[in-house]
């Protein structure tokens, strides 16, 4: 496996901005990045009316959805990471947006980037780069070296995808989502679900970059 699963005793760093990250030193961990126009403002704002009225159901008062998470028992936070994941990615697949990433010069820029530090600053796993966002699997070395990482790729590519169009201008949104693999079975599911992204978008051979790591 690529790393370890994610120990609820041991150790663990949590970065809070617009939503907590969780993260463990050599750890298995599950991101996406996504293009700044992939989900427009008015799907976010009513997706958060949705997770107000999830709350509101049982029990937690209104607020910010992302402190009251806090508050989830385990079994809540599983449920409720599952209903609105499962929305988020849903409509990514829709390839809302500019759809940059499906041009293969500025797929590249993302897949190289996450190869060049493979094996010294993380351990990367299978990724997918697909038309306005990117799933991948990867490991730190230390907690805090997912954000540092994840702030590099971001900055990084972000230039070079800019400077390829002759453009400046945001190209992501600011805070990936991230996941800590719980389990080899999930660890197995991740795989396959970034192996199986690009079909249930309907996309062609070289409208995505994907990459599986070899066993």
């Amino acid at each position: 496996m690529l790393g370890e699963v994610f120990d609820p005793k041991a150790d663990l760093h949590i970065y809070e901005h617009c939503r907590p990250h969780w993260s463990q030193a050599g750890a298995v961990v599950f991101i996406t990045f996504r293009t700044a126009d992939s989900i427009p403002r008015t799907v976010i704002e009513h997706w958060e009316r949705q997770k107000q009225d999830w709350l509101k159901r049982r029990g937690y008062g209104p607020g910010d959805s992302s402190l009251i998470l806090k508050e989830l028992t385990e079994q809540e936070r599983v449920e409720f990471n599952q209903e609105f994941h499962r929305c988020r990615e849903m409509f990514l697949d829709t390839c809302h947006g500019r759809c940059l990433l499906k041009r293969q010069e500025l797929g590249r820029i993302v897949a190289e980037s996450l190869f060049h530090f493979d094996g010294q600053r993380y351990r990367l796993g299978d990724f997918v780069v697909m038309p306005n966002h990117v799933h991948l699997l990867a490991a730190f070395p230390s907690a805090e070296g997912m954000k540092e990482q994840c702030d590099s790729w971001l900055h990084f590519t972000a230039f070079q995808i800019n400077k390829a169009l002759g453009e400046k201008g945001k190209i992501w949104q600011q805070e990936p989502f991230d996941h800590l693999v719980r389990s080899i079975a999930q660890y197995e599911y991740l795989r396959q679900y970034i192996a199986d992204n690009p079909r249930k978008a309907g996309l062609r051979e070289g409208e995505y970059l994907y990459r599986r790591r070899p066993d």
